[in-house]
């Protein structure tokens, strides 16, 4: 029995680990609430007491859980952005690498990638390792997402029933190009610079999907747009993140096509000039619940997809 504490389970993604992981017997899961939630004796009693800490929680407050932590034996699985591309920190994306995969099996500090980053990341990293494309590579990214990843706040504004009549169009954000997560969009894949990234929120509760357009003159070695499919193929074909040769559905890609579920699934679309990237999950799960628990799962030595939605 692995005793699990969830610090930060108020949130979106601590409200969602604590029901996913209740229906689990191989798990003991506790949480603090109340006054005790934000007792700092009480927090550091409870992150030094567990097997692993979920920590659902804003940047700042993850970086004070992490130094509560004192006790070695103590995995710390961080959903945050906080530690994302910090050294001795695994990055907990399994599916990238071997050693992807061993550090998150090994490591006491597993960061869960974040969502819009998941499907860029898993698209432009195998690019990059394999030297289809130049670390140099100017490179942009749109991305589609459910209002679900805005929180509770935005949860409420989408469904309110007085909601802004605005919010029934598709809204871009993150226009002054600073959003969290393009640090480990650079990092991760090992680019030389941030991509224009364009994330867009739309009337769905959940849902992703994740476009990096490239041109056929930035590959490297003459190398085609089948040949990222046939990469992409060798590499994704898990449980969880799968190649798929065609994601067409009579012309269009619905962002929300896996909603409920914990897969990805990786395709290239256009031609042989315009080349497009396309990842497609759920923002709520392999873009973050979902991801987590897979961390855990491969930390214990358990299948990726225990627990996890097919």
């Amino acid at each position: 029995m692995t005793d699990i504490f969830i610090d930060g389970s108020a949130g979106t993604t601590g409200l969602r680990l604590f029901e996913r992981l209740s229906a689990r017997d191989d798990v003991k899961i506790f949480t603090l609430t109340g006054d005790d939630r934000k007792d700092p004796a009480r927090r550091r009693e409870a992150l030094n007491s567990c097997d692993v800490a979920f920590l659902c929680l804003p940047d700042d407050a993850s970086r004070e859980a992490v130094a509560m932590t004192e006790n070695e034996r103590v995995t710390v699985i961080d959903t945050s952005t906080a530690h994302r591309t910090l050294g001795g920190w695994a990055y907990g994306f399994p599916e990238l690498s071997a050693s992807h995969r061993e550090a998150v099996a090994s490591s006491k500090r597993i960061a869960v990638p974040g969502c819009h980053a998941s499907g860029f990341v898993s698209l432009v990293y195998p690019l990059v390792a394999n030297g289809f494309i130049s670390p140099d590579t100017a490179l942009t990214c749109f991305s589609l997402t459910g209002y679900s990843g805005g929180g509770k706040k935005m949860i409420a504004e989408y469904e309110s029933e007085e909601r802004d009549p605005l919010l029934k169009a598709p809204r871009q954000y993150g226009i002054s190009q600073q959003h969290k997560h393009l640090k480990e969009m650079k990092a991760i894949p090992g680019l030389g610079t941030e991509p224009a990234f364009c994330p867009i929120v739309a009337d769905f509760y959940s849902g992703m999907e994740v476009t990096v357009p490239l041109f056929r003159k930035d590959l490297l070695c003459g190398r085609t747009a089948e040949d990222i499919g046939i990469l992409y193929k060798s590499i994704y074909n898990s449980p969880l993140v799968k190649y798929n040769d065609n994601l067409n559905e009579d012309g269009f890609v619905s962002a929300c096509a896996l909603s409920g579920k914990d897969t990805m699934e990786i395709t290239v679309a256009g031609n042989e000039e315009r080349i497009l990237l396309i990842s497609r999950f759920d923002n709520l799960g392999k873009g973050a619940s979902g991801a987590a628990i897979e961390c855990l799962n491969v930390h214990l030595g358990l299948p990726d997809e225990y627990g996890l939605e097919l």
